[in-house]
């Protein structure tokens, strides 16, 4: 059975730090890319980054670029998302995912998602 599981939201003020965490278990994970997405209120789920299986290469929507840092380590089974200088916009619920490939900031055929963990960033 496939978990994939988040942790590392909360509340923080607006342009402070705050690092996510995916774990997965039940699956190959070195076979996936990965892929972190989030949504707020009333929008659409939208691709934040996406990294490769072996993490060379890592991708980010342009509000998001440059502050933001996806990573993962494979032997640990865990993908990561640093977020510095946060902004308000930020606050959302941020999902992790397994899938078959990056197109950009989007991870493409996710196969496996993670309830979500809610990042607030208060002004």
């Amino acid at each position: 059975q496939v978990q994939v599981v988040e942790s590392g939201g909360g509340l923080v003020q607006a342009g402070g730090s705050l690092r996510l965490s995916c774990t997965a278990s039940g699956l190959t994970f070195d076979d996936y890319s990965m892929g972190w997405f989030r949504q707020s209120t009333g929008k659409e789920r939208e691709g934040v980054s996406c990294i490769s299986r072996t993490g060379v290469g890592s991708y980010y929507t342009e509000p998001v670029r440059g502050r933001f840092t996806i990573s993962r380590d494979n032997a640990k089974n865990t993908l990561y998302l640093q977020m510095n200088s946060l902004k308000p916009e930020d606050t959302a619920m941020y999902y992790c995912a397994a899938g078959r490939g990056c197109s950009g900031s989007r991870l493409i055929g996710a196969a496996y998602w993670g309830p979500g963990t809610q990042v607030t960033v208060s002004s």
